[in-house]
């Protein structure tokens, strides 16, 4: 019995031994088929983190939509809505047909690219890829929309925004970074780039997409004019939003969104300087909005909430191009020129050049895209050098103030003019054309009716329009009121059915008694003859 447990113990011993011998090949795993499933895994990474932030970039859009829609009055509310929603969905389409192709298709003397629309021959990764810049494609006309709104024909913005997604944007993308050797402004042996000695570097886009869009948007602002009763005697005349509430959340939505659009710009999920694009990220953002208040705060006696809310996004576009280039307390400087050039450049576009901007998306998109382009050349740490030891996307070498010389600044500068020229120049052009055949403008008619009923017949918020179609009477109701319960009223009266409200001022001791306000850095006295005006224009 003993014997043959013994057999039992050996035979087992073997079995074991021979299973071993037989499955080990297949468990068995060389050195470069671990190094093959690692980079499996990391480019996995790649397609997935590109994805979310593709998808944090077209939240975004949700967040131009809402700041576009507060800081302008409600009767123009659904074609506002409609200019973004259709903005991404001709986003999708056209750059899907033709803005792929032109950005990173076959070089064209360092021009346009010329293959691959349609997405000809793609694969994966450039399927993963085409997403993530079709996003940022619709983002500029986006910022058009807000600069040109309330009295810009829906018809003649839709054919723009074709345009800029199939043609101003991805050419002036091709220049910066499409890799190809001769890009105008990126290419090794791009005549520009030769002379310098240096490429220009824009991480994420504070010139490709924000200064593009901010410069295309001044053409569009000088050609379309100003809303009716803007300004008067020369003078700017504040037409308050709507809609505070839905500004801040919108610009919160589009903070959250740069996490995307500047962290994605890494391009690959496993760069370990991610994590310092995205607090740089918001340190300039934190600066940005912080600066504006103070200085509205000290100019008006007031902190102004739709200015300080430009002065968040301006930091952002601001740090755009940086990001990944520099310190942070670079990132804090960069933050607070940009809150600085937010108040100046509003301002100066107001009272100097005389440009109805209802978001200040000209200061926040193409002045603070100018100067993110600009710290590039004063503040990048160089690719290599100290925390960018181990860096593979900054900026190749050292800016003005860490010894590196003019030669970046001097390439960035080069950048700022070129999209000044480009933006500005060809959207003028298109402009002009669409005016003569189209006709940019509504008539005065459709713009004081609002271009909610004029261009689609729909109010955003029909209960006030069906109240007032459902009044079979007229009555005329006089009170004398409080100035400091005038807007308790006239709530009520909205509530009521009765969206219209006419205010005689109540004078003594020779001072007016209404209650001041400020919108953007100008004071409205509530129930004066400027504020009425833009009232009574408003159904």
């Amino acid at each position: 019995m003993v014997k043959k447990m013994e057999r039992l113990k050996k035979l087992s011993i073997v079995t074991f031994v021979l299973l071993i011998a037989l499955v080990s090949p297949a468990l068995a795993v060389t050195s470069d088929q671990n190094a093959a499933s690692i980079e499996e895994i990391k480019t996995t990474l790649t397609f997935m983190w590109l994805l979310l932030a593709s998808g944090l970039v077209f939240f975004m859009h949700a967040g131009f939509s809402l700041v576009e829609t507060g800081l302008t009055r409600s009767k123009n509310t659904a074609n506002i809505l409609m200019k973004n929603f259709m903005t991404v969905v001709l986003g999708i389409l056209v750059y899907w047909a033709v803005g792929w192709g032109i950005m990173y298709g076959a070089d064209a003397a360092g021009l346009l690219g010329t293959n691959q629309f349609f997405l000809a021959g793609a694969d994966n990764a450039t399927w993963n890829s085409w997403f993530f810049q079709m996003v940022f494609a619709a983002t500029g006309a986006t910022i058009v929309s807000g600069a040109m709104a309330e009295r810009t024909n829906f018809k003649a913005y839709l054919v723009y925004c074709v345009m800029m997604v199939a043609v101003i944007y991805p050419i002036y993308g091709h220049w910066v970074w499409s890799g190809a050797d001769m890009a105008l402004l990126s290419g090794a042996d791009s005549p520009i780039v030769k002379a310098i000695g240096v490429a220009s570097h824009d991480f994420a886009g504070s010139g490709v997409v924000h200064s593009i869009g901010g410069y295309s948007a001044l053409a569009g602002v000088i050609l379309v004019g100003a809303r009716i009763g803007r300004f008067k005697n020369g003078k700017p005349v504040p037409i308050p939003g709507h809609n505070l509430t839905i500004t801040f959340l919108g610009t919160l939505i589009l903070a959250l969104g740069w996490l995307g659009f500047n962290g994605g710009s890494t391009l690959n999920a496993n760069d370990p300087y991610m994590n310092l694009v995205v607090v740089n990220t918001f340190l300039a953002a934190a600066v940005g909005a912080l600066t504006v208040m103070i200085i509205t705060w000290v100019k008006t006696g007031k902190p102004d909430p739709s200015l300080t809310a430009n002065g968040l996004l301006g930091g952002l576009v601001a740090v755009t191009a940086p990001c990944g280039s520099i310190s942070n307390w670079a990132a804090l400087v960069i933050g607070l020129v940009a809150g600085i050039i937010i108040y100046v450049g509003v301002m100066f576009n107001e009272n100097k050049l005389k440009l109805d901007d209802p978001v200040g998306a000209i200061a926040v998109h193409g002045y603070c895209g100018s100067w993110g382009l600009i710290s590039v050349g004063l503040f990048s740490i160089g690719m290599g050098n100290g925390i960018l030891a181990d860096a593979t996307y900054a900026a190749a070498v050292p800016g003005l103030f860490y010894g590196g010389g003019i030669s970046l600044l001097l390439i960035q500068l080069v950048s700022v003019l070129v999209t000044m020229v480009w933006g500005f120049g060809i959207s003028y052009i298109i402009f002009k054309i669409l005016d003569a055949v189209i006709g940019l403008r509504v008539s005065e008619e459709e713009e004081i009716m609002g271009l909610d009923i004029s261009e689609h017949g729909i109010r955003a918020y029909p209960e006030y329009l069906m109240r007032r179609n459902n009044m079979t009477k007229m009555y005329k109701i006089e009170a004398i009121i409080k100035p400091m319960k005038l807007h308790e009223v006239k709530d009520a009266l909205e509530e009521a059915g009765y969206p219209s409200l006419t205010v005689t001022d109540v004078k003594g001791r020779g001072q007016q008694k209404g209650i001041v306000q400020q919108w953007r850095g100008k004071k409205i006295l509530c129930g004066s003859s400027s504020q009425n005006q833009n009232r009574d224009r408003s159904p």
